[in-house]
């Protein structure tokens, strides 16, 4: 399971229609806007270390300007958007392999069991839709970006 995980000020997906037209999924305010993807071999282990890390991540800044604040003690929120070419590779030639990305099948659940497990921290979450066209807009923070991989 990998996760790019930014704070943000603000995010928001959208989901093209198949006329043509975006209509909002998700959106928040002060938060992560974490970017999803899983491998053929990820399972609930997976999951519930991720959401405990992201939930217990502390990104934001205390009042000393030090990165001492979790999501919970600043009233942030999530944003989760799956995106299967997070496994991606691209050593050979220059269009990607994505053989390493787990199939729908086996990632729709995993994406819905990350999204319960962070609602389970009590946090706020919004995501996008699976599979979907979508489109992200945000305002990094910082910037202030990590990778992380269970």
């Amino acid at each position: 399971m990998r996760a790019v995980v930014q704070r943000v000020a603000r995010a928001e997906v959208r989901v093209m229609q198949p006329e043509g037209e975006c209509v909002v999924s998700g959106r928040i305010g002060r938060g992560f806007l974490i970017l999803v993807g899983f491998t053929h071999t990820d399972g609930a282990d997976q999951v519930a270390w991720m959401a405990d890390k992201v939930a217990g991540l502390r990104l934001f800044p205390d009042a000393q300007g030090k990165m001492n604040l979790a999501l919970a003690d600043v009233g942030g929120a999530v944003l989760v958007v799956s995106q299967f070419t997070l496994y991606g590779d691209a050593h050979k030639g220059r269009r990607p392999s994505f053989v390493e990305a787990a199939a729908p099948e086996r990632a729709i659940p995993l994406y819905e069991q990350f999204l319960s497990a962070l609602r389970g921290h009590g946090l706020p979450v919004e995501s996008g839709v699976f599979g979907a066209m979508m489109e992200v807009e945000l305002v990094n923070d910082g910037p202030v970006t990590l990778l992380l991989e269970r």
